[in-house]
């Protein structure tokens, strides 16, 4: 059985190595990751910060992320109608112009290389329980929204042990109302704020070098309810921790069985299926964003689909809550790195 936990701990113990009193999952941001901080296992340290925001015709999406030796910044929006894309993306080598928090909602994270500008702030600096402020700009696209967050809203934080010098805390925090501005080629666009959607994935930890990956995600209204969807796979199985929840009306109910995917690596834009812990799910993709990199020694190969959830979660108790069209996306990534 997995381990919920329910107090403050630290990820790292004196020597820098996993503290095993940090493994399992909270409904709240509990970790303190301030050891995470290159000083130890350099070049293996991984620290980013990932938000997300769907609306009904757009998709936002911007990165900060430090690798070590590289720092990464991208701003990321897609016009749903036309699929035209604006985005700028940078990465440098060695890591630098980027500001991270130590641990989550502790202060702000920022991005400024070229043209292209990111600022992530916390509404309450020290709470992480709160909202937040997104804004980026690049050539042709800019944004400033505003995340909502209930102080009952909970999330998905997890702490997954590859062994003890190679682990990944990460929070997944799905359903989040927005509001805000989308400008694009000079031209506003108010984000309507009872129909936009933000995830954010925090991310601190040191991973293996050849790591892949399958996430899903989503929100929206079914019937009386709000949906959040949280799955993830094959980074965790067999570690007997995983990054599997569903949300509904703010509620997390964890899912603590290893998924079963299904989907086509020749054809991504086929049905995808997730099944098992009460979960039934088809997604039906849209769009596919397609991420390719090759160094030699660091390589990256990405494709994220957005498009609609469809299925059932039934509960512990014997309900079951059905939606359909909820708007998210799923991902298929491996990296070497």
């Amino acid at each position: 059985m997995e381990s919920e936990l329910t107090a403050p701990v630290m990820l790292t113990g004196a020597r820098g190595r996993l503290n095993p009193d940090a493994v399992g999952w909270a409904r709240t941001p509990l970790i303190d990751t301030a050891g995470i901080d290159g000083r130890r296992s350099w070049g293996r340290n991984k620290r980013w910060e990932y938000w997300n925001v769907m609306t009904p015709r757009h998709v936002l999406a911007l990165t900060v992320a430090s690798l070590d030796y590289a720092a990464l910044a991208e701003a990321w929006v897609l016009d749903r109608e036309t699929e035209r894309v604006v985005a700028s993306s940078e990465t440098l080598l060695p890591s630098r112009h980027v500001e991270l928090p130590a641990t989550l909602g502790d202060g702000p994270a920022r991005a400024r290389m070229g043209k292209l500008s990111i600022d992530i702030d916390p509404h309450s600096p020290g709470d992480p329980t709160r909202g937040t402020r997104l804004r980026a700009s690049i050539p042709g696209a800019s944004f400033d929204v505003t995340v909502e967050r209930e102080a009952s809203h909970e999330c998905l934080a997890v702490v997954v042990p590859f062994n003890r010098r190679r682990f990944q805390y990460t929070v997944k925090d799905v359903a989040l109302r927005a509001h805000g501005t989308l400008t694009l080629g000079g031209d506003p666009i108010e984000l309507p704020g009872d129909a936009s959607w933000a995830t954010m994935d925090h991310g601190r930890g040191r991973w293996p070098y050849d790591v892949t990956w399958n996430w899903g995600a989503g929100a929206g209204v079914a019937g009386h309810h709000v949906i959040g969807i949280q799955v993830g796979g094959k980074w965790t199985d067999g570690i007997g921790v995983t990054e599997n929840g569903i949300l509904i009306d703010g509620r997390l109910h964890k899912i603590s069985e290893e998924l079963a995917w299904s989907y086509s690596r020749d054809d991504v834009m086929a049905p995808w299926r997730v099944r098992g812990g009460g979960l039934d799910l088809e997604f039906a993709p849209f769009y596919d964003r397609v991420a390719r990199t090759d160094f030699a020694v660091i390589s990256s190969s990405t494709d994220q689909c957005f498009g609609h959830w469809s299925g059932s979660f039934r509960m512990k108790g014997g309900q079951t809550v059905r939606f359909t069209g909820i708007p998210g996306w799923t991902e298929h990534v491996h990296q070497r790195w």
